[in-house]
């Protein structure tokens, strides 16, 4: 796979309001590609590839509709669905818990992004997870989207047990299409060192699981055996053709520790296509761990090799180093679908930026700049060479056009916004943006923005972003901030007083000292709420260049609320993480506006699963009388 893309050029992958892609002959003859290419590379290029570099590649291009959904067929063998476990894999990354509330928004947004199925959680987790599923699986799995009226699948995650598997059909039965997902471990050394089960036990518990599942009315059951990357082949075989004679309608093939290289991860697709009797009537599906920071080549790699489902995440959060990434393995396909046989997905790339930036918020987890596709330097350009090539022609070092995934740089339209901007402008920028937002939430971004721009001649869409995240991307508002004075300094200890406003609007004001402003100020936010917390994390950037720069700020804090919940694989009851964010142009208010963020956000995880476990506790009660 890597000599054939190695022996086509690179092609951007422009919407058709770019400058048209040169022809093969046309490049020939162009100065700028005046050695053209070797005979050698002709010789040994197919004609397939020929016809392929002979037209315009661009990102955006039209595809076929998206298939009919049929649990265990694709009628379109160039379909593939693409599987998001945002959700649910991506929230056990540490510090990422989000509440229900955060999840149904990102649901709705991977719904318009085009996702076929969602991995909404792990029901039998906890409590609020439960719940979290069901509204996702009412709400958004009987939504239609976009103009195909796309209703994605809604998925939730459980153990080869009856306990996780009643869990999760109650979770997601309400949906138009539900789907359990079962797993069970199937390599040597989980199954003798963390099961400690036989071979044999492990596929009776398999075949006995799924076809229970199917029994609850679920007619569409994917089942995983867990760290396939390090199983054996025959076991596997074995084990995957009793599931399928069970009922289970997908096969997930997940490299959980990410061990696997393409080529091998490549090859275990096409020998479990080859080998595994009854495999015509079920999906073969990819999961690849990032661990080696092979999760994105893998994933592509088992596409080639005939996969039809590809699990990913959006920035490729998830346990460890994380998953495969959405945004890369879908752009992979878009941009280079002629070398992967004409693969093509239903994901409308259009909403990539958006997504990435509201998984970000919600899950307090932030992209390197250097990440591809959604990274703040993915489409910047600094060194001189690659700016006078750009200027020529964006193509020369662009291979995607940033239109394409919904993003919009500030240089290339004509609205500049300052403090004698109105509502109207600024909601054109907004709309720009990609941002669609109710009338109440505007005017609350609207009376901020106006606050910057009091301060700052002019307001970027970087400081837009930043307000817009710290006013929508929040989770209920339980307490909220009136006002903070810090006083700091050489000469004497800092001191910082608090006002907040209470669930039932009730003011409060604490005063303390600290070390810092920052701590100072924390304190006096306890002193008020009176909840044990532990700051794990605390980090602050500048937004903009700038000393008039607003500050973004993030905090993770941990609090004695979670015990109810357990991982997915191991089965352990966990305390959960809560972030926050905020900002301001004064690093105080900025510290103080994260702080309560993550402080509401746990607040309503405690409340919900306190209530939730109390109606679980009322019907267990009423069931026994």
């Amino acid at each position: 796979m890597a000599s054939s893309l190695l022996s086509s050029p690179a092609k951007p992958c422009y919407p058709a309001t770019r400058p048209p892609t040169p022809t093969l002959s046309s490049r020939a003859a162009a100065p700028r590609f005046a050695h053209g290419i070797s005979a050698a590379v002709r010789a040994s290029t197919s004609a397939r590839r020929l016809r392929a570099l002979a037209r315009p590649i661009r990102a955006s291009q039209q595809q076929p509709r998206r298939p009919e959904y049929v649990p265990n067929r694709i009628d379109d063998p160039n379909y593939v669905r693409i599987f998001d476990t945002t959700l649910r894999d991506g929230e056990q990354s540490p510090g990422a818990t989000m509440t229900s509330a955060e999840k149904l928004v990102i649901a709705r947004q991977l719904a318009r992004l085009g996702v076929d199925i969602i991995e909404a959680g792990f029901p039998a987790s906890s409590p609020d997870d439960l719940d979290a599923v069901r509204s996702i699986a009412i709400e958004v799995g009987n939504t239609p989207v976009g103009e195909e009226g796309h209703v994605p699948v809604i998925c939730g995650l459980s153990r080869c047990n009856k306990k996780d598997i009643d869990a999760a059909w109650e979770a997601v039965r309400h949906a138009r299409r539900p789907r359990i997902h079962t797993f069970i471990a199937t390599s040597e050394i989980h199954m003798q060192h963390k099961l400690r089960k036989t071979p044999e036990q492990v596929v009776a518990i398999a075949r006995e699981m799924v076809a229970y599942a199917r029994s609850l009315g679920c007619t569409d059951v994917e089942f995983s055996p867990e760290d396939a990357g390090r199983s054996n082949r025959e076991f596997l075989y074995h084990i995957l053709e009793e599931v399928i004679k069970a009922g289970a309608t997908t096969l997930n093939i997940p490299d959980t520790v990410g061990y696997n290289l393409p080529y091998e991860f490549g090859k275990l697709i096409a020998d479990i296509k080859a080998n595994t009797p009854g495999i015509e009537n079920a999906i073969i599906s990819t999961h690849c761990q990032n661990d080696l920071g092979l999760a994105t080549a893998n994933t592509l790699a088992g596409a080639r090799a005939g996969a039809r489902q590809l699990e990913v995440t959006i920035n490729g959060i998830g346990e460890r180093a994380g998953n495969a990434s959405l945004e890369e393995v879908v752009m992979a396909i878009k941009c280079r679908g002629e070398l992967l046989d004409g693969l093509y997905t239903g994901i409308n790339p259009q909403h990539i930026t958006l997504t990435s930036k509201m998984v970000q918020e919600h899950s307090g987890l932030l992209v390197q700049p250097h990440k591809a596709i959604v990274g703040a330097n993915a489409f910047a350009h600094e060194s001189g060479i690659h700016q006078d090539g750009m200027l020529k022609y964006k193509g020369t070092y662009e291979i995607i056009s940033p239109e394409d995934i919904g993003l919009t740089r500030a240089n290339e339209f004509g609205i500049v916004l300052g403090k004698l901007s109105g509502s109207h402008a600024v909601r054109s920028k907004l709309a720009e943006l990609g941002y669609e937002i109710s009338d109440k939430e505007f005017m609350d971004f609207f009376k901020r923005y106006k606050e910057v721009a009091e301060k700052k001649k002019r307001v970027t869409d970087e400081d837009i972003e930043a307000l817009l995240s710290d006013e929508i991307f929040q989770p209920k508002v339980i307490w909220s901030l009136a006002d903070v004075q810090a006083t700091c300094g050489t000469l004497g200890l800092s001191t910082a007083t608090v006002k907040l406003i209470a669930p039932d609007g009730e003011e409060k004001i604490e005063c303390s000292m600290g070390t810092g402003p920052v701590d100072a100020a924390y304190k006096a936010v306890d002193r008020i709420i009176q909840i044990p917390t532990v700051l794990r994390e605390y980090s602050m950037s500048s937004v903009t260049e700038g000393i008039d720069a607003i500050a973004t700020t993030r905090v993770v804090i941990t609090g004695d609320v979670s015990n109810n919940s357990k991982h997915a694989l191991t089965g352990q009851s966990f305390n959960r993480s809560f972030s926050g964010s905020g900002a301001s142009m004064d690093v105080v208010v900025s510290s103080v506006r994260a702080y309560l963020s993550a402080l509401n956000k746990m607040c309503s995880f405690a409340g919900i699963a306190k209530a939730s476990s109390e109606v679980h506790e009322s019907v267990s009660v009423q069931s026994k009388e």
